[in-house]
Order: C-alpha cells, then structure tokens, then sequence
C-alpha cells in the first residue's frame, strides 16, 4: 500500500503546485509522472536495502535464472525509468517501458501471494496485489498515451 500512497499524495501534490503556477506540472499526465517517478524511486531503493532485498529475490520465480541479478536490474530499470519519467522527452517511452516492467514482474507478485518462507518477503494478498498492479500500470499508461497526444 505504501507505493500507491506515495503515487497519489505525490501526484496530488505536484498538481497543485502546477494549479497554482508551474507550468511543468499544470496537466494530470504531468502531476502523474511525477508521482509515479517518486514511487519508482522508493520501490527501486528497496532492491538494494536490507532485509528487503533478501525478501526480493526470494520470491522471483525459481524458473528465472540469476534472482539476485534480477532484482538488480529491475532495481536499476526503476530507477531509470524514474528518472525518464521526469524529462518531458523522454516520458513516453519510460512510461511504456514501466508498465512493462510491471507486467513483468508480476509472477514474483503471485509467487509472494503464494507464500514465501522469507521474513522479508512481500506478503500482500493476490487479489489486492493484482488490483494494485492493475493501477500502476493504468497510470503509466495514462502518463504515455497523454505523451503521444497531439498538442493543441
């Protein structure tokens, strides 16, 4: 739940401050990449910290190769996409890249619902997992269709 708190008190946050004069941030697709960014940066920061990176690897799938790398580099990836997220020329395709990265990542998700014998392991339920990855991946979408709107 974390994450999505952190998207919408940031996005809300940084409409405001569009609303009331930053231009950069004066449409939702901005105020939502921003939000986005920050989430990706705090779940990609959990790729490295312990006891949380234990609990990472420990639900990749047993059919991927390499766990550790993999968290590595979808740490990396987050972090990447972030940052693309907040350079105008560059939103479009991090968001796209993002909303695959989630769908990706999402037989970790089943497999942590499934239960992990990890402590640190996530342990959110699948239905709530599922519904949350459905919103993260809705407003990727929603930052990269808006990118490729013709400009009036």
């Amino acid at each position: 739940m974390v994450p999505l708190i952190i998207l919408t008190v940031v996005s809300l946050a940084a409409r405001a401050v569009g609303a009331f004069g930053l231009d950069a941030l004066n449409s939702w697709s901005a105020a939502l990449a921003v939000g986005l960014a920050v989430m990706f940066t705090v779940t990609a920061i959990s790729h490295w910290v312990q006891p949380r990176r234990d609990g990472l690897i420990a639900i990749v799938p047993t059919w991927v190769p390499h766990p550790s790398l993999v968290v590595t580099v979808t740490g990396a990836l987050e972090l990447l996409g972030a940052l693309g997220l907040l350079v105008p020329a560059t939103r479009v395709v991090a968001a796209i890249c993002l909303a695959a990265l989630l769908v990706a990542m999402f037989p970790a998700n089943v497999r942590a619902a499934h239960g992990v014998d990890h402590p640190a392991a996530p342990t959110t339920p699948l239905a709530l997992r599922t519904a949350l990855q459905v919103i993260f991946v809705a407003a990727a979408v929603f930052v990269a269709v808006a990118g490729m709107a013709p400009r009036q």
